[in-house]
């Protein structure tokens, strides 16, 4: 009959770290896909910001079109005109806020595509019957988010 005897020293050792791999490979998984859902972030970008001569003599019309270009969905809730809350949004519907931002007479009316982006989406806000207190004026639009962000961007009344 034999004496037993157990694995060798260099078996035990490659065992071990073969299993310190494995575990380490789990961890290292499982801390990335925390990472991705703790990381993802709201980012509008606008693209295009013009006014041209509106229909009616002295007013302008605004267009902005804003596009997500973080990770997560985005929702426009406003639009802010000279630092004035200008336009409240929900889904297509856009709402005067009643109060003219300085150098502006009247807001006119405002209308937009879609409120909700999801990443790599596209929106157009149009502001039509926008009346300054003088032309050749510029003015600060921002949109504002659900989330509490502000982008603005400066466009010249011609």
């Amino acid at each position: 009959m034999r004496p037993r005897q157990g694995i060798s020293p260099v078996v035990a050792t490659v065992i071990l770290v073969a299993i310190a791999i494995v575990i380490a490979l789990a961890v290292a998984f499982w801390a990335g896909g925390l990472v991705g859902a703790f990381t993802r972030f709201e980012k509008i970008e606008l693209s295009s910001v013009y006014a041209v001569p509106g229909t009616t003599a002295g007013t302008y019309d605004v267009t902005i079109v804003a596009r997500n270009t973080g990770s997560s969905a985005a929702t426009i809730d406003a639009v802010h005109i000279n630092g004035v809350l200008a336009f409240e949004i929900s889904g297509t519907t856009c709402t005067s806020a009643g109060t003219s931002p300085p150098g502006i007479t009247s807001l006119g009316s405002c209308t937009i595509d879609d409120s909700a982006l999801e990443p790599g989406e596209t929106a157009t806000i149009q502001i039509t019957g926008l009346e300054p207190t003088s032309s050749g004026i510029t003015i600060e639009v921002a949109v504002h988010t659900a989330s509490g962000k502000l982008y603005p961007s400066s466009v010249l009344l011609p």
